[in-house]
């Protein structure tokens, strides 16, 4: 019998993968209809006789589903996925924002770094070039160069891009 108080909202959800699962996990959710996300940066890997440029996720052991509660519960089903992300023992519900200014900063291919703690700084919105309407907390790392951290709170991690000085920023009150 269908539940009248569980909500039928879309809202997305980081879902927690087995070790190096996140593309089995991605094809297992496709296969379920449920829209899936995983963010992923191309890294230069080094074997003692060559270089090789490989894809793999930004995050890893995440990847993040747009669902209702009931898609959210039949991704949990997936072998490759363990758990949904919670927070004081409820489902942690991403927002929009936050996922859309990821794709939007991944889909230019910059020089991307992951921190593990969230940066504090200020909160701005970048009013100009690939990156305009991107919503970040910035930090400085270098004489001449801007950082931006695009934060997915619940995960605790920022993705980091290099801005030039030039970049318009408009400051966000909190």
């Amino acid at each position: 019998m269908i539940n009248p108080f569980i909500s039928k909202e879309k809202h997305w959800f980081a879902l927690y993968t087995k070790p190096r699962h996140e593309y089995k996990a991605l094809e297992q959710i496709r296969n379920l209809t449920a829209e899936v996300y995983l963010p992923t940066i191309i890294v230069e890997k080094r074997w003692s006789d060559r270089k090789k440029k490989v894809e793999e996720p930004l995050f890893k052991n995440y990847l993040f589903v747009l669902a209702d509660e009931y898609g959210r519960i039949n991704c949990l089903k997936s072998p490759s996925i363990i758990k949904t992300v919670c927070f004081n023992g409820k489902p942690s519900i991403i927002p929009d924002w936050q996922i859309e200014n990821l794709k939007k900063i991944l889909t230019e291919k910059p020089e991307v770094f992951v921190s593990n703690k969230i940066e504090v700084g200020q909160r701005v919105k970048i009013l100009d070039g690939p990156f305009r309407d991107v919503i970040g907390v910035v930090t400085e790392f270098r004489e001449g160069e801007k950082h931006l951290a695009v934060s997915i709170d619940l995960l605790k991690r920022s993705v980091l891009v290099r801005l030039p000085d030039s970049s318009m920023l408009k400051i966000i009150e909190n």
